[in-house]
């Protein structure tokens, strides 16, 4: 088993503490927080061992997990990296593009591995159709969310549009060759809604939608491909696949059959792919255990991570100018 500890337990931090104690792929050796009375009424509360220091900590284990405020994950990586340990670092993977660049390099500096927590990577909704999106033309991402002071430290495209630039740069086999987009700040300093159009160089578009003051939570991304429409709700872990092949000669009494002005006639027809329920982010953590034990890459890299926040930056940039 490989020997874990958690450095930040917040909201999320108490989430991973939960799950690696489950996970029969990992032993939590405990965690580190710097607010000490959340800390003595975790450890007391569940009994996890709390460490005095991030280095104590750094020093009793293999693999340490950073659920830190965004600010702190490239002085912390650094930390676990040069001790020779394992990380994995929740999403945004640094608070710029050259603390992501660092920590990177150290990883490959220090020959460990590090993996990025896009939990939308192991939506069990997504996974069940992953494989069918081959070629996508259009993609239209809307990531709305209902007001939460707790996301207001980084720009709402860093909170929750990443998510999606995570997914989109996963599916299309291209380049991104220009990126257009608008924020506007309703409640904080930075935008609370912005939306980016992202070109690819192989024709691919994507139109993003990301709010953090919606009144409904919405998570949803269609892509539209030659012959086929794929829907996934990353919130309701639902998809509809729709898709369309040539029409038979003789077609049965009931199938949906379109024409165009051609006179080519398609038919219709509905693919309902098995979704198999699982815990996101208890299938991140152990995708990550099998990476280590297997020494190959993980599922979503150091790299993945930064190309995202890369992205991300761009469409930043896009609406900042």
């Amino acid at each position: 088993m490989i020997k874990a500890g958690v450095l930040g337990a917040g909201h999320l931090g108490k989430i991973h503490l939960r799950l690696l104690a489950a996970s029969e792929r990992y032993e939590l050796v405990g965690f580190f927080d710097p607010d000490k009375k959340n800390a003595a009424a975790l450890a007391s509360e569940k009994g996890y061992q709390y460490f005095n220091s991030p280095e104590a900590l750094i020093d009793a284990c293999d693999m340490i997990d950073i659920v830190t405020p965004t600010v702190f994950h490239h002085q912390v990586a650094q930390q676990a990296l040069q001790a020779g340990k394992h990380i994995f670092i929740e999403k945004p993977i640094a608070n710029s593009l050259s603390e992501a660049q660092e920590i990177t390099e150290m990883a490959k500096k220090h020959q460990v591995l590090g993996q990025v927590g896009h939990v939308e990577r192991f939506n069990p909704a997504f996974k069940a159709v992953a494989d069918s999106i081959t070629h996508p033309k259009f993609i239209e991402s809307h990531r709305l969310a209902e007001f939460n002071p707790r996301g207001t430290d980084v720009p709402v495209v860093l909170d929750l549009m990443i998510h999606d630039l995570d997914i989109l740069l996963s599916i299309v086999n291209a380049k991104v060759k220009s990126v257009s987009a608008s924020g506007v700040a309703v409640i904080s300093s930075t935008p609370d809604i912005a939306n980016a159009r992202i070109e690819f160089e192989n024709g691919c578009v994507a139109n993003l939608t990301a709010s953090r003051i919606s009144l409904k939570k919405m998570r949803k991304t269609r892509f539209f491909q030659k012959d086929a429409y794929i829907s996934v709700d990353f919130l309701e872990k639902k998809v509809e696949v729709v898709k369309m092949k040539d029409a038979p000669e003789k077609s049965e009494d009931f199938a949906m059959i379109l024409q165009n002005a051609e006179g080519e006639k398609k038919q219709i027809y509905f693919e309902n792919p098995q979704i198999e329920d699982s815990n996101a982010i208890l299938e991140e953590l152990e995708s990550f255990a099998d990476a280590i034990h297997h020494k190959k890459d993980p599922v979503v890299s150091l790299k993945n991570g930064t190309d995202a926040l890369e992205l991300a930056y761009r469409v930043i940039d896009a609406y900042s100018h």
